[in-house]
């Protein structure tokens, strides 16, 4: 049963892999030239079957980039290295299956091919002329085709026998789960600078000069380049674009169930197993017994569950005059409805709205001449492609077209203009002084072009430059050492056993921290601090212009009721499991290479490569 099942997994995709294929279809066959492009034991790996793999992978990454990938980029990426490994690795399953005699049988792999659904006929049976079809589509023998699926099966068997019911011991899990749901209580307090005796002295030009050099890096400018560029967004031509009243009127027309919408309320309802308990249910909160989030929670529900949002007369059948009548608070019912008799509640009533054509033109108009403008923009890009083609410089762009040239010193903390582009800001990163430049779109459905002019190096500023920023960061500094040193000797008392109210420290709190946890106002170092901390233990932390005495009270192991942490539990289970599988397939597959004889053909691969270029 077990073959039976992985056999059916891998003909699904199998037959994707042959989609995939089909749409390589006319790359040339190097069968004829070179059989193989390397061995693995007992198991080969045929040209065609490397090609193709080589093709989809690239042809996945062109999709993932969204363009086109040359084969030179491809071997900068490494791809072809990635998937002659990948290769390699089932080759080594295929020899050891053929080493152990793993074998499906004629008759399960008959079964197999005829519910293969690309091989069937209208009627749903098998047709072999369909069979025969495919598979010269992508260059495989009938022979070739079945061979491929015996080995694929015979394959997943070893990996399965390798990978299946593989468990992890408890005390892992309750070794990560303590870790990660271990809780603890700590109390702080915090020094800044109004706690001081005496005010900051006053620093010295060495004292600067000092500060700034100890902290070059917060001192230099970024590599930043020196872009040329030009650009054409619709908000620069929307006011040259007309839009007829009739198309304004026609979008009015479809758009007017918003524009004018009739009176709504937002309602929740509770619906009743019977009318009696619906009437006891509103005398209670008549009488004001009850409420109705009360009925809502003694039924196990959360108002959420309750809610319809807000509905028209429409949307409520036989409540809807008894909804309507009512006023904002008021709870009504019962009533009868499609789930039985109901209480409801009117939170809210949204007047009708009615926008005459005349107040909605103004977003007509921008909207419309909005899209005509990015269709303008899209029906010029083949113009400006070939102006560039033909040699056309930025500063042509913006003499002969519509675009506008700009310059900017880009790096990535630049988000404003043009930086403020997602597209732009990706090209810029990627642009080198060897590259042309061509037309590429924004998100608002403008285009640009540009130039790398120069790479600025990253720059030292002057003392005299940053002055202000170099003061305002040795004052910080000093600050926290004045308030460390008035903190070291509390500290010293806390560990003495002295209490924080005898140091007349205000203090703050917080119980049942985990490592997850959040503490708004403190350092990031807080959490991991706190643990790494003995229970009674104080801890000095330093923050930017603040100092935080840290004593921990207490240290408890997991909350056995916590939901999150049992649903935590079962992931974990899951993801070990999984990732400790996975090990064991790269154990497995390094044992068998490791044992079988591999031969690569250098020339053969070079020969598939050549396809490519």
């Amino acid at each position: 049963m077990a073959a039976k099942g992985i056999s059916r997994t891998f003909v699904w995709i199998l037959m994707g892999l042959l989609i995939i294929g089909l749409a390589g279809f006319g790359a040339t066959n190097l069968g004829g030239a070179f059989g193989t492009v390397a061995r693995v034991g007992t198991a080969e790996i045929r040209t065609n079957d490397y090609a193709r793999a080589l093709q989809n992978e690239i042809r996945a990454r062109e999709a993932e980039r969204g363009g086109a990938i040359s084969f030179q980029q491809a071997r900068e990426m490494g791809i072809p290295d990635q998937v002659l490994a990948q290769l390699v690795t089932t080759a080594s399953f295929d020899h050891e299956a053929t080493r152990l005699g793993v074998s499906i049988g004629d008759d399960n792999l008959r079964q197999q091919i005829l519910g293969i659904p690309a091989f069937q006929g209208i009627d749903g049976n098998f047709d072999r002329e369909a069979y025969a079809f495919t598979l010269d589509r992508i260059g495989l023998t009938e022979a070739e085709f079945e061979d491929d699926m015996r080995e694929e099966t015979a394959r997943a068997l070893v990996q399965s026998a390798v990978m299946a019911g593989v468990t992890v011991p408890d005390a892992y899990f309750e070794t990560l789960l303590t870790y990660l749901g271990e809780e603890r209580d700590v109390t702080w307090a915090v020094l800044e600078r109004a706690d001081l005796d005496t005010g900051l002295p006053t620093p010295t030009e060495e004292d600067l000069r000092s500060y700034h050099q100890g902290n070059l890096p917060s001192f230099t400018t970024p590599e930043t380049k020196r872009l040329t560029y030009a650009w054409l967004t619709p908000e620069m031509i929307i006011d040259t674009v007309e839009v007829e009243e009739q198309s304004l009127r026609d979008a009015y027309e479809e758009r007017i169930d918003e524009f004018n919408q009739p009176e709504r309320r937002l309602v929740e309802r509770l619906a009743f197993a019977d009318t009696g308990t619906a009437e006891t249910a509103i005398a209670g909160i008549n009488d004001g017994s009850t409420d109705f989030e009360t009925l809502v929670a003694q039924r196990g529900l959360d108002l959420v569950d309750v809610d319809l949002g807000d509905v028209a007369r429409e949307d409520l059948g036989t409540a809807a005059e008894v909804v309507f009548a009512a006023q904002a608070g008021d709870v009504v019912g019962p009533v009868e409805t499609d789930l039985g008799p109901a209480l409801f509640r009117i939170n809210a009533i949204l007047s009708a709205q009615e926008t005459a054509f005349e107040e909605a033109e103004p977003l007509l108009r921008d909207t419309l001449a909005a899209d005509r403008a990015r269709r303008v923009i899209d029906s010029r890009i083949d113009r400006i492609a070939d102006l560039l083609a033909g040699g056309a410089t930025i500063e042509d762009l913006a003499a002969e077209t519509d675009m506008e040239q700009g310059q900017i010193d880009w790096h990535p903390g630049v988000t404003e203009g043009i930086g403020a582009y997602d597209a732009f800001r990706q090209a810029a990163q990627a642009i080198t002084e060897d590259d042309f430049p061509d037309v590429e779109q924004l998100g608002d459905g403008g285009i640009f072009a540009m130039r790398l002019d120069r790479v600025v190096d990253p720059e030292i500023q002057p003392l005299d430059e940053v002055r202000d920023a170099v003061l305002a960061g040795w004052r910080q500094q000093a600050t926290v050492a004045a308030l460390t040193e008035k903190a070291e000797p509390l500290v010293a008392d806390l560990r003495n056993g002295r209490d924080f109210a005898d140091l007349g420290l205000d203090t703050l709190d917080a119980q049942n921290l985990t490592r997850q946890g959040f503490q708004p106002d403190t350092p990031t170092e807080f959490i991991e601090t706190v643990f790494d901390m003995e229970q009674g233990g104080i801890a000095l932390i330093e923050g930017t212009t603040r100092v935080f005495i840290l004593r921990l009270d207490a240290v408890r192991p997991p909350s056995s009721d916590n939901e999150e942490l049992a649903r935590l539990r079962t992931a974990l289970r899951d993801q070990s499991a999984s990732s400790m599988a996975q090990d064991f397939y790269q154990l497995l597959a390094t044992d068998i290479r490791t044992r079988a004889e591999i031969e690569i053909d250098q020339q053969a691969i070079n020969a598939v490569h050549g396809t490519f270029q």
